[in-house]
């Protein structure tokens, strides 16, 4: 279980969103909620990946230490 404080009219947009995009059963705003963390995971673990630089250059300096 997640708890967290969100401003109210973010609150109010994501609610009215939610009620769109999956209707007006009470699940629908479980499946926004955890479609939009399953989004934001996948973007930062994206983000993380991304390698700027010479990778011949950062391997060459992690095995520079051995024989």
């Amino acid at each position: 279980m997640i708890r967290a404080n969100i401003s109210k009219d973010l609150v109010r947009r994501f609610r009215e969103l939610a009620m769109r995009r999956f209707g007006y059963g009470k699940d629908s705003l479980q499946r926004a909620v955890e479609e939009a963390i399953a989004r934001w995971v996948s973007w930062v673990e994206e983000e993380s990946l991304k390698f700027e630089g010479d990778p011949v250059e950062a391997i060459d300096g992690m095995l520079a230490d051995l024989d």
